[in-house]
């Protein structure tokens, strides 16, 4: 009889080859056994009718805004919004303050995530187009997950569209390259638009299609001339996905859940500048597209853009407000609703926010459930309702674009390292602190 550290007993587990109901234990960090008997001991066993054992989801899109912006979010509130949400390993952007840019900086990074992370962590290296000696070096980082690209600027000051440079970039170096596609030289052109304003839905007007377009096509072309793929975030429009369909040998795609579930522009007129984010939220034309590609394969990832901004800050107005929205707490939440509502299956929902991540960013641990590998888990149950609330919401800024909607499916349990670290949206284990992906 084998003696395990938790024991989930008769409890539906999404595999790679589908669902199966077993008994699943976990022993010093590790998924040990698929094939427990419910006559094997546990320091804990947990009965798994009515719920779902998922990958441990991860979140390849946010920004904790530490350091410099702390006043939104930081790498402890984050974390722990991402990990009452499901998510065991998030991947955070470089446009920091100072910026992230060097390999000190990913460092200085890692050494607080370690004293202060609820979840396990990877940070981007952003490029500046001067920096490129600090970009090799990303491969032998201590959590470091690859590089970030600002086609067009959004908050901070990273930005980098000169195509000489890009090249260079994309030649020289053979990390993940993920990119925040919009056309900044159309964003200039058209800033009159911005700052003649009479409300927010001059936003996806200034930041239109072609905006982002164009500037999908530069980069693909890029990725062409330097014969590798390159990761295109947050893709927003019908011109896009169907573009991408047709390139896929040199690009990875993603999309956010807030793209996929509110457009335009009724979200705008129901919360203003809440709903004010880069790349825009869009027509429900575009939304629906993006559903295709996500049917279709086009899309590999769903990333939440976790982008927070204070009350005050959005309540400026537009133009003055920021763009951004949080989402790494309700990601699961909304994507089950979408499972629940028969817009994609369980087994799709889970490549695209685990397994999928896992695979593009090299974490060979993470993202399924295999013998030997991580004890990253979330439990899931699948048929539970509950309304979002904005004082559920653990991220600093206390607020979600959702806030008043009824989700179907939430996480449970979120296990990390063969740890209980957070159930039913709180956290149980406060002394647990997560690890870097490599």
């Amino acid at each position: 009889m084998a003696t395990y550290d938790i024991l989930f007993k008769n409890i539906k587990t999404v595999l790679p080859s589908g669902i199966q109901t077993l008994t699943v234990g976990l022993k010093d960090g590790k998924i040990a056994s698929l094939n427990a008997s419910e006559d094997d001991s546990a320091t804990t066993v947990i009965e798994g009718a009515g719920k779902h054992l998922i990958p441990g989801v991860i979140d390849s899109q946010v920004h904790f805004r530490e350091p410099g912006l702390t006043h939104k979010e930081d790498l402890e509130t984050g974390s722990l919004a991402a990990v009452c949400g499901g998510v065991t390993t998030f991947l955070e952007m470089p446009n920091t303050n100072p910026s992230t840019t060097t390999a000190q900086a990913i460092t200085h990074k890692v050494e607080l995530a370690k004293s202060k992370s609820h979840t396990n962590f990877g940070f981007f290296m952003g490029a500046t187009g001067e920096n490129l000696d600090e970009l090799l070096k990303v491969p032998n980082l201590e959590g470091c997950c690859g590089i970030k690209i600002f086609l067009g600027s959004s908050t901070g000051d990273l930005l980098l569209y000169n195509e000489e440079k890009l090249l260079e970039i994309f030649k020289a170096t053979n990390s993940v390259i993920a990119v925040h596609s919009e056309n900044e030289e159309m964003l200039k052109a058209n800033k009159h638009i911005q700052q003649e304003a009479k409300d927010v839905h001059a936003h996806y007007q200034w930041r239109d299609v072609e905006t982002a377009y164009s500037s999908t096509i530069k980069i693909i072309e890029i990725a062409k001339k330097a014969g590798r793929k390159v990761h295109v975030l947050h893709i927003t429009s019908k011109k896009e996905i169907e573009f991408l369909a047709q390139n896929k040998e040199h690009c990875t795609v993603e999309v956010t859940p807030q793209h996929l579930t509110l457009f335009a522009p009724e979200i705008y007129d129901e919360i203003g500048t809440y709903a004010q984010m880069n790349p825009p939220i869009r027509t429900k034309e575009n939304t629906d597209a993006l559903w295709v590609g996500l049917e279709n394969g086009t899309v590999d990832v769903i990333g939440s853009d976790h982008a927070p901004h204070t009350k005050e800050e959005k309540d400026q107005g537009y133009p003055k407000s920021p763009s951004g929205m949080p989402g790494v707490q309700t990601m699961l939440p909304v994507m089950l609703d979408q499972v629940n509502k028969g817009r994609l299956s369980l087994e799709k929902c889970v490549q695209l926010l685990c397994e999928n991540p896992a695979k593009l960013y090299g974490l060979e641990k993470k993202g399924r459930i295999a013998e030997g590998l991580d004890a990253d888990l979330t439990v899931i149950e699948l048929d539970k309702s509950y309304e979002v609330k904005d004082e559920d919401m653990k991220s600093k800024v206390g607020w979600t674009p959702f806030r008043g909607r009824t989700f179907t499916g939430w996480p449970h349990m979120t296990i990390i390292s063969g740890k209980i670290v957070a159930k039913d949206g709180n956290l149980v284990d406060k002394e647990f602190k997560g690890s870097p992906i490599n």
